[in-house]
């Protein structure tokens, strides 16, 4: 009965989203599934397409024509998300914004100085089974003292026009730090990869013990998403994103062992996660601060690049 009146509760969510582009549409199939009603916010005609055809239950252009609604997600484009996200927290609601926070440190710090807890951030990978499982075998020192973490995260193109690929994929790679090592280190140092002077990828390092290494690109040959735990007494790693296992291996392991690990889809997690809050349940994982940290780690990490 109590687990039916939660699903209740869920389904009546009315729930804003900004923003219905190639990403966007998936939170609002998504959102959809966990049975809220979603006002969107689409200015051009393929995002109003995109709203129609995903089941909105209204599309507006603007944050201020949205109805009233008791959370929202900011799913537009990285340069806009610091003004719409202030919009929407002016209505006194919680706010879930798709990584990165924002692309600049200043906006990221005001949006701190009056969020007032109601701000959080889609750290997708925060909510990965597999990045989860990761975590527990570092905090239960089974394979030792954590080392270090390596993350891997190259292919070929770039469809952002508004960003660079390293504000776009960087953002993963240090909220899978701060999910497995309860922290995102500071930089140490870093460097891109340019084509007309802007940065197709990054190989950043942070930290000492334990250290963090990032491996980013978009000029890649293949497309790869690896995490390496590196302990003391041997490693553990998620060799894609839909893998349905982790492997990890002691020190003299003839071969790894296979941990299985659930493959629904962390987006899905996520959002979940959030609908939940509005219900009353815990915050999601993100903070707003711990976003603001991730904003201001990639903006030291490619200062340090750009700097060479």
């Amino acid at each position: 009965m109590q687990r039916e009146r939660v699903r209740r509760a869920i389904r009546e969510k009315q729930i804003g989203l900004a923003g219905c582009g190639q990403w966007g549409r998936h939170i609002l199939r998504d959102l959809r599934a966990l049975g809220s009603e979603v006002h969107v916010v689409a200015r051009s005609t393929e995002s109003r397409r995109r709203a129609e055809e995903g089941g909105a239950a209204s599309i507006v252009s603007t944050v201020q024509e949205l109805p009233e609604v008791e959370g929202a997600v900011v799913a537009s484009s990285t340069i806009t998300h610091a003004a719409v996200t202030e919009e929407l927290l002016a209505r006194g609601i919680p706010v879930f914004v798709e990584k990165p926070l924002t692309a600049d440190v200043a906006e990221a710090e005001r949006l701190l100085e009056i969020e007032d807890g109601r701000l959080f951030v889609m750290d997708k990978w925060r909510y990965h089974p597999g990045v989860q499982a990761l975590a527990e075998i570092a905090r239960s020192g089974e394979l030792g003292r954590v080392v270090g973490l390596r993350s891997t995260r190259i292919s070929w193109g770039h469809r952002f026009d508004d960003v660079d690929t390293v504000w776009i994929h960087a953002p993963h790679d240090l909220a899978i730090a701060l999910e497995i090592l309860g922290t995102v280190p500071p930089a140490r140092s870093a460097v891109g990869e340019r084509a007309n002077d802007s940065l197709t990828g990054i190989y950043a390092f942070l930290g000492d013990d334990p250290w963090v290494a990032v491996d980013i690109s978009a000029t890649a040959a293949e497309r790869r998403r690896e995490i390496k735990v590196v302990c003391e007494g041997g490693v553990a790693w998620l060799a894609d994103a839909y893998a349905d296992h982790v492997a990890v291996a002691p020190a003299g392991a003839n071969e790894p062992e296979q941990r299985a690990v659930s493959t629904e889809l962390p987006l899905l997690r996520q959002l979940r996660a959030f609908v939940e809050h509005l219900d009353g349940g815990s915050p999601p994982r993100s903070s707003a601060a711990e976003g603001v940290e991730i904003v201001r780690r990639i903006a030291e990490l490619r200062a340090l690049a750009l700097a060479r």
